[in-house]
Order: structure tokens, then sequence, then C-alpha cells
């Protein structure tokens, strides 16, 4: 069993997912907008450009995401997708791209009691990450 977030955009998952492949060494593995699905599931023309279903590798973990119509559309609140990294320069690398544009910061990356650094926020698509980096002991 594996758990795999999956995250909902305002119409504009593509755009996030290629970001977080860029940020986080990710692989776009999958990308099926509403017009390349099956005729029995064609969405409005409005749609046609909207992602139906994506997927993303980042090492040994999956990220998934899709469009949803704005009438159903939630910004997420109350979790958060949780990075583990095992180096202090790739952890503020990470936080400083991923940040980039955001207006909700919540604790900027920053030593902590628990971790060498820790950071909570949105990212400019809304999405809420918190960075942990614990290096391996030498």
């Amino acid at each position: 069993m594996r758990i795999e977030p999956y995250l909902n955009f305002n119409g504009n998952c593509k755009e996030a997912f290629e970001f977080y492949a860029r940020v986080l060494n990710g692989k776009i593995e999958f990308m099926l907008t509403h017009a390349e699905a099956p005729p029995e599931a064609q969405a409005g023309p409005e749609w046609q450009d909207k992602i139906l279903h994506a997927r993303m590798s980042v090492g040994e973990a999956v990220l998934m995401a899709s469009d949803v119509p704005g009438d159903r559309y939630q910004p997420p609140r109350s979790f958060s997708v949780s990075l583990q990294i095992d180096d202090v320069a790739e952890a503020e690398r990470v936080f400083k791209e991923l940040s980039a544009g955001s207006e909700k910061i919540m604790m900027p990356i920053q030593p902590t009691f628990w971790a060498a650094r820790f950071a909570m926020f949105f990212d400019r698509y809304n999405t809420p990450w918190m960075i942990n980096c614990n290096p391996p002991a030498a």
C-alpha cells in the first residue's frame, strides 16, 4: 500500500505540475486533457485544455492532480504536502523556488529543535507545503 497525494487545481494544473517537476526534479509520467479523453468523458468546450488527470514521480514518491471546475473547486486547507529532504542546501533551494510569489508563508525555512531546517507555506498555486530537513548523521 502507498499513500499518494492527489491535488486539485482551479484550471492551472498543467502550469503547476510543470513548475513542480522543474523545482522537485520530478518526471511528469502522464498528463491527459479533457480533449484527449474518450467522447463519453468529454467536458464542455471551455474545459478542453484543462487537465483530467496528471501523474508525476519524484524519486519513489508520486504526486497526482487534476483541474476541478470552478463551481466545485475549494482551496486546499488543513493538510500539507510534506517534503523530506536530506540536504540543507537542497531544502533551502526548494523552499526558495516553491515559495517564490507566495503570500502565505507561515514559517520561513529555518533551524528548529527537531530539524536542521523546517518551513511551512502555500505556493503560488495555493498548495500547502512543509519542508523538513534532517541530514543523515555523519
